[in-house]
């Protein structure tokens, strides 16, 4: 065995605060996906259209996201396999094949409207056109996947998230909130009338197959012992500290969005309904440096959930042959490439940029129940998780979180055409 497999097999976390600190990462890359600029775009629109009223909408898609997020990463840390993985030595191949390679065409979709968000970034900070835009989103993230370690990679996403979080704490300094609305707005669900499409798209984007696939992958990034019960039983209380913390802050990132355009846009009666025109609106309510840091954000946004849907992409292809991430592996960097290429493609081919991105999301919207079914029938399978199996209750509980997931994006997806 080699000395790294020595060191692995016989870590053991210590408790502690500053032991947990070790820990904190892996939710923040899932929380990557729960800002990206597909919810920029929903959540501007909520809080433009209806003020504060659809806050309470943040704090359901927050709650529901921890408990599925949770399930997915108990199955990496019992098994030591990621979603994909598990996929493929559990379930026959004429199923496993199917399931991961609709994942893969997930992933290239997720990929488009994130690189998509970077590229609009970087037209409203320099002018540069889409489509160069989208060249220079994806030779930037590739060259940081292909020549960074995931310890290095998980760093950096740290940090692009820290930056995203005290952008929009700078930019509700500068408009009027009213708290007490917003509290209200946070706690009681309310459906103003012709509601419906902004919920269902606010919900609907939060939950998404690569991000399931993620989470799975990188949690594996701390090393266990899996013959010890306690260093397991360890690693889920440790996880879920970081999946609660995680998408806690995506609650708080995404609420300031709503928020800063409740108290800015829908204050004057102005509807935003594409990402280009809140950054130009914003200039005339609040200054011009509103508008460049929100723009700044955005293209953060957009580099680092173009990122986390590479890894995601890499995890879902090297599990197809039952291998997990690593960046010099032959079988991620083609996952990466088969996730950013056709998306980039797509953005070139499909006449109208924007066009393309609801097409991509009705392809998410077809392939996310199956990803979440799959993710249910493994946990709750004893023969891969023996004897940390789904209770009857966290089986009910995530079923019914599928069954209402299907429905929203079910719904989004008639809405399309």
């Amino acid at each position: 065995m080699r000395l790294l497999d020595k060191l692995k097999l016989n870590h053991h976390p210590r408790s502690g605060a500053l032991d947990l600190l070790k820990y904190i990462g892996p939710g923040l890359l899932v929380t990557v996906g729960f800002i990206d600029p597909g919810n920029w775009a929903t959540n501007l629109a909520a809080g433009s259209e209806f003020g504060y009223a659809l806050l309470w909408v943040v704090t359901f898609s927050s709650i529901m996201l921890i408990i599925i997020q949770h399930n997915v990463a108990h199955l990496g840390i019992v098994t030591g396999l990621c979603l994909a993985e598990a996929t493929t030595k559990y379930l026959p191949k004429k199923l496993s094949r199917p399931i991961l390679i609709s994942a893969m065409l997930a992933s290239i979709s997720t990929s488009l409207a994130e690189i998509l968000g970077g590229a609009i970034a970087l037209r409203m900070l320099f002018g540069i056109p889409i489509y160069v835009g989208a060249v220079i989103v994806t030779l930037a993230c590739l060259l940081m996947l292909f020549s960074n370690t995931y310890s290095k990679i998980e760093r950096w996403i740290i940090t692009f998230v820290s930056i995203i979080g005290l952008s929009f704490l700078y930019e509700l300094m500068l408009v009027d909130v009213d708290w007490h609305a917003a509290a209200v707005g946070w706690l009681k669900p309310s459906f103003p009338e012709n509601s419906m499409l902004i919920i269902m798209g606010v919900l609907g984007a939060v939950v998404m197959p690569h991000n399931l696939f993620l989470h799975s992958e990188v949690i594996q990034s701390r090393s266990w012992n899996l013959e010890d019960e306690k260093v397991i039983q360890k690693q889920l209380k440790y996880e879920f500290y970081d999946t609660l913390l995680s998408m806690v802050i995506g609650w708080g990132i995404n609420s300031a969005m709503v928020i800063l355009a409740a108290s800015s846009f829908f204050r004057e009666k102005v509807v935003v309904e594409e990402l280009d025109q809140a950054q130009q609106l914003l200039v005339p309510l609040v200054g011009n440096n509103a508008g460049v840091i929100f723009a700044a954000a955005l293209l953060l946004a957009g580099v680092s959930s173009t990122i986390t849907s590479g890894i995601a992409g890499a995890s879902i292809f090297a599990g197809i042959f039952g291998e997990a991430y690593h960046h010099k592996d032959i079988h991620s960097k083609i996952g990466v490439l088969c996730s950013f290429i056709p998306a980039l493609l797509l953005i070139f081919l499909v006449g109208d940029p924007f066009r393309g991105l609801i097409i991509s999301q009705m392809v998410l919207s077809v392939q996310l129940p199956i990803t979440i079914f799959t993710q249910v029938y493994l946990t709750s399978n004893r023969q891969v998780m023996g004897k940390f199996v789904n209770s009857r209750l966290t089986n009910g509980v995530l079923l019914l979180l599928g069954v209402i997931v299907t429905a929203l994006n079910v719904g989004l997806l008639v809405s399309s055409w």
